[in-house]
């Protein structure tokens, strides 16, 4: 089966088909660049989704990621970015491998083809040639044939006619003669001619155009097994990465697996837990036995007939109103407190843990660095040749200085985180005292330290003043606004369960069975607002009371 033989008369049909072959596989190249460029901007919209979902530094979202399953799911974005990569390398991999290749492979089979062609319009110009020799040899055998048949037969008239003279018929015979030489020179030549045409066509249908068409056949399925081999390479381009990609999978899979519901859970406990204990139970309360009451001074009727006449003495305008006021005000600026009192105790145990845990660390780095210096002093004392000993003693005391600096903050965090897990008795009179020597040692940071910062009932803290200039200052900013306010009514009243001492700025001490007003619910923060007198008001733990609300008055 072979071009030469079975199409050596379609030589325009050949032509065709090889061009029609370099379409294709230019086609082909086509295909796989846009595929390379669609395999590209899928790696980029995957970095691109995977770098839009990343959490980001010194944010609130990044804490959140110390939750298993919220890094199982950064663990599935890094994943995303060696998956995206594996889309890069096929493009890249069909780019070198196939297109590139193939490219070059096509300027080759063009140049190769075109020589063919070239040859094949050769041969046939040789032949068409040669036939046109032919023919003209044909002819003019034929024409000098009919010359010589004329001047016979005009030498055979003149010869017969008896009026001739007989120079006129030898010159006819003569004539006659040349032309019957020229005649058979015609023939001659002409059947000379018929043998070469012939050995030139036979060489050239059954050599030149078989082994041009030859060479024709075999670049055309040299183009065939190319084609077929860079399909091969594009499956396996993708086939290459496919185990790359099942890592990627697996590893997503197994941060899944990683995900621990429990310890997420203890996360949670471990985030939110506030300290508090739950309120204990509600004891029975027998409306048969006539209730109780304190001192006429004291009972519901006078307080709500009192109710328009009282003003907040200067006691209680002292006490209440930075406990009310400030803590509001402060949350309103957003202002933290350097001992974290505004947290639960449960939360603050932990930022003070975490603060002196951060001062230890700088402690010890500071620790090194003295050594550090300290050796290079004792360096340049055994080698004066290196440096000057007392050009290091300005940098130790200053490291001196920082370290001494450090450790008292740190003594500072100590001692709240010491009070606040127990091993330490409560803020007593004489706790304070302490809290401002230690204070008067670190003169730097009294003003910003609220070292004397107690509970407040909503679940916060609150500063005590712990110097009377400062209520002053703080007072004279509310007064006008307090002079204006009136003591909030009774809405009902209390039964104290248990003793509480009230040493926490805004809170008030019971005593276990004493009566009481109530002058605000409990709003979800654990404390509800009592009066004893009017001069007397403050919060209680409602899990140390039994209320009893007045039904008109909360109806009200």
């Amino acid at each position: 089966m072979s071009w030469g033989t079975e199409l050596w008369d379609q030589f325009d049909n050949l032509e065709k088909h090889t061009q029609w072959g370099i379409d294709i596989l230019e086609k082909y190249i086509k295909f796989v660049k846009e595929r390379t460029e669609i395999e590209l901007s899928y790696a980029k919209q995957l970095r691109n989704l995977a770098k839009k979902y990343q959490p980001k530094k010194n944010s609130k979202e990044e804490e959140e990621y110390r939750y298993t399953a919220c890094k199982a799911f950064l663990s599935t974005l890094n994943e995303m970015n060696d998956y995206a990569g594996q889309h890069e390398v096929i493009s890249e991999n069909m780019t070198s491998n196939i297109t590139v290749e193939l490219a070059r492979y096509v300027q080759e089979l063009k140049q190769e083809r075109k020589s063919y062609f070239h040859d094949g319009r050769k041969a046939q110009q040789h032949i068409e040639i040669c036939w046109k020799q032919l023919e003209s040899s044909k002819r003019r055998f034929e024409r000098d044939c009919k010359e010589a048949d004329r001047a016979q037969q005009y030498f055979e008239k003149m010869d017969a006619d008896i009026n001739v003279t007989k120079a006129d018929v030898e010159k006819a015979r003569q004539q006659a003669q040349v032309r019957h030489q020229m005649a058979e020179d015609s023939k001659a030549d002409y059947s000379s001619i018929l043998q070469k045409f012939n050995h030139e066509q036979h060489e050239y249908y059954h050599t030149h155009i078989p082994n041009i068409f030859q060479k024709i056949q075999e670049m055309e399925e040299r183009r065939i097994v190319r084609i077929g081999e860079s399909m091969k390479t594009y499956a396996e381009v993708d086939r290459q990465v496919i185990p790359i990609i099942g890592k990627c999978l697996d590893e997503i899979v197994k941060a899944a697996e990683s995900i621990d519901q429990k310890n997420d859970s203890q996360l949670v406990i471990e985030a939110y837990k506030s300290g508090f204990e739950p309120p204990g139970d509600i004891e029975f309360e027998d409306y048969t036995q006539p209730m109780k009451r304190t001192v006429s001074d004291n009972s519901l009727s006078n307080s709500r007939e009192g109710k328009s006449e009282l003003k907040f003495g200067g006691k209680s305008k002292g006490k209440l109103w930075p406990f009310i006021k400030k803590n509001k005000l402060s949350l309103k600026l957003g202002a933290t407190p350097e001992d974290f009192s505004n947290l639960p105790p449960e939360q603050r145990r932990k930022k003070l843990q975490q603060k002196v845990d951060e001062l230890n660390k700088e402690i010890q780095k500071e620790m090194d660095q003295r050594d550090a210096i300290t050796k290079m002093k004792d360096v340049y004392l055994k080698n004066p040749q290196m440096g000057d000993p007392a050009s290091l003693d300005h940098k130790l005391a200053e490291v001196s200085q920082n370290i001494e600096k450090l450790r008292l903050e740190a003594q500072k965090f100590e001692a709240w985180l010491a009070e606040v897990e127990g091993r330490l008795p409560a803020r007593s009179e004489q706790g304070r005292r302490q809290s401002g020597m230690f204070d008067a040692q670190n003169p730097a940071t009294v003003n910003s330290c609220a070292q004397d910062r107690e509970s407040s009932p909503d679940g916060s803290y609150t500063e005590e003043q712990s110097q009377e200039g400062e209520v002053k200052v703080l007072a004279t900013d509310f007064d006008d606004e307090f002079d204006e306010e009136e003591p909030l009514p009774a809405i009902g009243t209390c039964k104290a369960l248990y003793t509480f001492e009230g040493q926490n700025e805004g809170t008030v001490s019971v005593v276990e069975g004493e009566t009481l007003y109530v002058i605000e619910e409990d709003k979800g923060d654990g404390w509800t607002r009592i009066r004893r007198n009017e001069d007397e008001e403050g919060y209680v733990p409602t899990s140390y009371v039994e209320v009893y609300l007045d039904k008109n008055a909360k109806d009200s």
